[in-house]
């Protein structure tokens, strides 16, 4: 069975821990419409998608 070879100091564990952060997502402008969407994908307000028209939308309040 695997066993440490000896202790972990405080720091060096507390270090190793310190790189498990959150980061924010990329959120940008739609390009069509301007409102914000997250980067890389549809827009789910207008449903364009790198300049053109992936889905419509028109029919969304129905």
């Amino acid at each position: 069975m695997a066993v440490p070879k000896g202790k972990i100091s405080k720091a060096r564990k507390r270090s190793r821990r310190a790189n498990w952060k959150l980061t924010r997502p990329g959120i940008v402008e739609c390009s069509q419409c301007h409102e914000a969407k997250l980067a890389h994908r549809l827009c789910k307000n207008c449903g364009y998608y790198d300049g053109e028209q992936v889905i419509d939308l028109s029919d969304k309040d129905e």
